[in-house]
């Protein structure tokens, strides 16, 4: 089965728990905090992997989760830190946010990676917090969640020349003729129902990605027939392989309609070069309508998928295309790098109810963090958002004694300083 779009959801591990220990050994009296810090939890990584053809898998296994931190010990033993979590993806993948549906990445080079989920901090052990006025804190940090996340995956294959075509112009029998692919042929409409994918060998050691999909038929842009699903397997194509039946009652009718459908579905079809190939000149009745089409058009080549007859002038004039492209991309210079610098206030303050909503990484983080069972701990999170000025901002807003405070999922009481 070839699956090319799946949702799934990504959750980094947690960061393990520090530990509350205090050194206890014969002869050493006050031995004091030694409780270590916990490891931090594994990233979770879409790699791009050339073995994997589809993204079945990950139909089948759509929460992927990092590994947990180890949790610190006694002696100022660390917990290990988790292992990445790595999830093979085909060459091709898109990377979408579910929710806004923007790019995220585009995994197109082999052993490409991106982070989908950092893993959570490790809590701090007690050793930590140890000073001059706090000799022996009996409190330790909790592991930090991992981050949590949901994609949508839509695999585009990597082919420089996208067979285009009605159903049963020749397309496979064409993509079997020239590569070592072994698509469905058979005489009957819509026999190709997923994309393949085929390397033309030329001399000289040359060779040509070309990918085969679905045929085209009037309104396939609007969801109409198999190719609506897979136009996006065409759109990496550097050239449009136009496959045209030569006793096509309307041929001009057909290519325009051809056109006018991939440019619906994105503009990036728009300026794409395009040649034209018209098949089943084995048939004696086609050869002339074929002989006066490739003096009106250009790039058009009479072919026969069937026999093979014009079949190795075509794959040269595709060839000449596709690397004349290929030397453009090489000379355009490279865009910056340098990302333009965004300020992000550390958090943010909205009235909600009877109370007020904090929004911000580093608050969230802290309260994720607290051991709320230890009074201790407690007032070691208060020290820290009071060092954040969120007590100020809040009384700044008007908060009052009582109201509740929303951080996250935890409701925290408002008591002023």
């Amino acid at each position: 089965m070839f699956v090319d779009r799946v949702r799934i959801r990504v959750t980094g591990g947690a960061g393990g728990n520090g530990c509350c220990s205090f050194r206890r050994e014969k002869y050493v009296p006050r031995g004091g905090p030694d409780g270590g810090d916990g490891g931090h939890g594994g990233d979770v990584y879409f790699v791009a992997d050339p073995d994997v053809t589809s993204l079945m898998k990950l139909r089948y296994h759509a929460h992927w989760t990092g590994e947990r931190g180890g949790h610190g010990r006694g002696a100022n033993r660390h917990g290990k830190t988790g292992a990445e979590t790595v999830i093979p993806v085909p060459v091709g993948t898109l990377v979408r946010d579910l929710e806004s549906e923007t790019v995220r990445c585009d995994l197109a080079e082999p052993g490409q990676r991106f982070c989908a989920a950092h893993g959570g901090r490790g809590g701090k052990g007690n050793a930590r917090f140890t000073t001059s006025t706090r000799r022996a804190p009996r409190f330790a940090e909790r592991g930090e969640p991992g981050e949590d996340a949901q994609y949508l995956l839509e695999l585009k294959l990597i082919a420089e020349v996208g067979l285009v075509g009605l159903p049963n112009a020749g397309k496979s029998t064409l993509l079997a003729r020239i590569t070592a692919a072994q698509p469905k042929i058979a005489d009957y409409p819509f026999t190709t129902i997923t994309p393949n994918l085929g390397v033309a060998e030329l001399e000289g050691f040359r060779a040509l990605t070309i990918a085969d999909i679905p045929g085209i038929i009037e309104g396939a842009a609007e969801g109409k027939g198999l190719g609506h699903d897979f136009l996006r397997h065409i759109e990496r194509t550097k050239v449009l392989l136009y496959v045209i039946d030569a006793g096509d009652e309307e041929p001009g009718e057909t290519l325009g309609m051809l056109e006018r459908e991939l440019e619906e579905h994105s503009p990036v079809f728009a300026g794409r070069p395009r040649i034209i190939a018209l098949n089943k000149v084995d048939i004696t009745e086609n050869q002339p309508e074929a002989e006066r089409l490739s003096q009106v058009w250009n790039d058009t080549f009479p072919i026969s998928a069937v026999s093979g007859e014009g079949v190795p002038a075509l794959l040269e004039r595709v060839w000449a295309v596709a690397e004349r492209l290929r030397r453009e991309e090489q000379e355009r210079p490279a865009e910056s790098e340098i990302a333009d610098y965004t300020y992000e206030a550390p958090y943010t303050i909205e009235r909600e109810d009877e109370g007020f909503r904090i929004e911000g990484r580093s608050v969230l983080r802290a309260v994720s963090m607290t051991d709320f069972e230890n009074e201790e701990a407690v007032v070691h999170l208060q020290h820290k958002l009071r060092r954040m000025g969120l007590f100020k901002a809040l009384k700044r807003m008007g908060a009052k004694p009582g109201q509740s405070i929303y951080i996250g999922d935890t409701e925290l009481e408002y008591r002023p300083e």
